[in-house]
């Protein structure tokens, strides 16, 4: 089994951004997250399944719109059915999570400590060098032609006579897994079940993001330990 301990986090829906003033006055922008409430509907260990972790549940779904094998995991459950479900990996035993307890955010997010966040990027579809990788492009002179915005060479003439696995080309970009570390938590504001989070977050409003303690600032993490900002 292995040592390594995993921080705690809860399922969320990006909901916007906005600005908020600190005491000195200075604008601040944030990402607001609704983060709550999430129902905890089963727990794994280490004991029974090699590692620990909770499947949490984010925004109720009614019991009719449910799949006959849905139905048959959220019946298991018995705290309702939900639209997503995550696992989030971490020490439960420690924790004291079990399934069916409800979380809110104030449960596991203060206001002051740095936190990751993990979305799906907006999708922008197929997209050329110098959008997607911040290419050049062509010089606009020198009897360039319709190609101002194109790539180089891309191979070798000779050896090995073909294009290197990993060449940066044209191609869809975004909606793909990105994950933004050290977010510096603004506010907690569990009437609302929201978060703040300072600086801007992956994906589109209404996307779903999986908010985590920052794990080099976890204790119980083996990467080395920074101290918080």
């Amino acid at each position: 089994m292995s040592s390594k301990k995993y921080p705690e986090g809860l399922v969320g829906r990006k909901l916007g951004m906005t600005q908020v003033f600190n005491a000195e006055g200075e604008c601040i922008p944030v990402t607001i997250i609704e983060a709550g409430p999430n129902m905890i509907l089963n727990v794994k260990g280490e004991d029974k399944d090699g590692y620990a972790a909770a499947q949490i549940g984010f925004a109720p779904k009614k019991t009719q719109r449910l799949t006959k094998d849905e139905s048959g995991f959220f019946n298991k459950a018995g705290k309702g059915a939900f639209y997503h479900v995550q696992e989030i990996r971490c020490d439960v035993n420690t924790l004291g999570w079990t399934a069916g307890k409800e979380l809110n955010v104030n449960d596991v997010f203060t206001a002051g400590q740095l936190v990751d966040v993990t979305g799906t990027s907006i999708g922008r579809g197929f997209s050329g060098v110098v959008r997607r990788h911040g290419m050049k492009g062509q010089p606009s002179t020198r009897g360039t032609h319709e190609v101002r915005r194109h790539m180089g060479a891309v191979g070798c003439r000779k050896f090995p006579g073909k294009i290197h696995k990993g060449k940066r080309m044209p191609g869809l970009m975004g909606n793909a897994q990105v994950t933004v570390q050290n977010l510096e938590v603004v506010a907690v504001r569990p009437e609302d079940n929201v978060i703040l989070i300072k600086g801007g977050i992956p994906g589109a409003r209404g996307g779903v993001v999986v908010i985590r303690k920052a794990i080099q600032t976890f204790t119980g993490a083996t990467a080395p330990a920074q101290a918080a900002a």
